[in-house]
């Protein structure tokens, strides 16, 4: 038998298993614990995947912050307060959907349990994003945010190649899952203020020795966006490896002023 009839019947097989265990066996949505009663793998009902928040109207043209949230004007470019003062060393970021609600607990489920299902599905909303803004956002290679390797240890994987690999293989780009390494844990306190996020991240990233990204521009994929620190500082060493540009893409968007006051840029 053809390897493509063979791969076409593994997934048949796949799809209809997961159609009887749904009906015999149903399981609980992980966010709002209501029976799931689609075949998906996916173990989130449908009613809370529609409910994330998505991110739409005008936005920061460099770091994709909502603007009308501020009553921020439409203008050309549209720059949010923190970008008209500084700059962030990415060319722009962009995010699918808020970090508020139910998506909380789904980016928690993909932090904390691999659900590799939800990657892949959080990788087709970023596949969209993509495709909205085809030639500002287009690359030649696919990066996740690294963990530190103790961390990673502990864990067994990285929650953002969960979501960059697929999305790699969606956009038909390399992924390169090691180019990036972080030199420098994260602090262990849990909430960190804005200027001990920005410290944390100083100088905590470095490109593996022999990586090549020399005129290359890198979609660089994490799970959230919270005040850009992380994306700045992954930015700065994949530009200092000779990096042309840095896209930033995260499945997540916090609403929060992203830089302190005492951040140096």
């Amino acid at each position: 038998m053809p390897s493509e009839r063979r791969a076409a019947l593994r997934g048949w097989l796949s799809e209809a298993g997961d159609a009887l265990i749904s009906v015999f066996f149903p399981a609980g949505c992980r966010i709002c614990e209501k029976p799931l009663t689609t075949a998906s793998r996916v173990p989130i009902c449908g009613e809370c995947l529609g409910s994330f928040a998505a991110v739409r109207g005008v936005v920061c043209e460099l770091c994709g912050r909502p603007l009308a949230s501020f009553g921020q004007p439409a203008e050309q470019p549209a720059l949010c307060a923190a970008c008209r003062d500084h700059t962030y060393a990415f060319e722009r970021a962009r995010s699918f959907a808020l970090y508020e609600g139910p998506l909380i607990k789904a980016i928690l489920l993909l932090k904390f349990e691999q659900i590799r299902p939800l990657g892949n599905w959080f990788a087709s909303r970023l596949r969209e994003v993509v495709e909205r803004e085809r030639e500002a956002l287009s690359a030649d290679v696919v990066v996740p945010v690294p963990l530190h390797h103790q961390r990673e240890k502990e864990r067994g994987y990285n929650q953002a190649a969960l979501i960059s690999q697929p999305l790699a293989k969606m956009l038909c780009l390399p992924h390169k899952a090691v180019l990036l390494v972080r030199t420098k844990p994260r602090p262990n306190k849990h909430i960190l203020s804005l200027e001990e996020r920005w410290e944390s991240v100083r100088g905590a990233f470095a490109t593996r020795p022999g990586s090549q990204v020399d005129n290359q521009r890198v979609l660089l994929v994490d799970d959230v966006l919270t005040t850009g620190a992380t994306l700045d500082a992954c930015s700065r060493a994949l530009r200092e490896a000779g990096a042309k540009a840095v896209i930033g893409l995260t499945v997540a968007r916090a609403i929060r002023n992203p830089v302190p006051s005492s951040v140096a840029w």
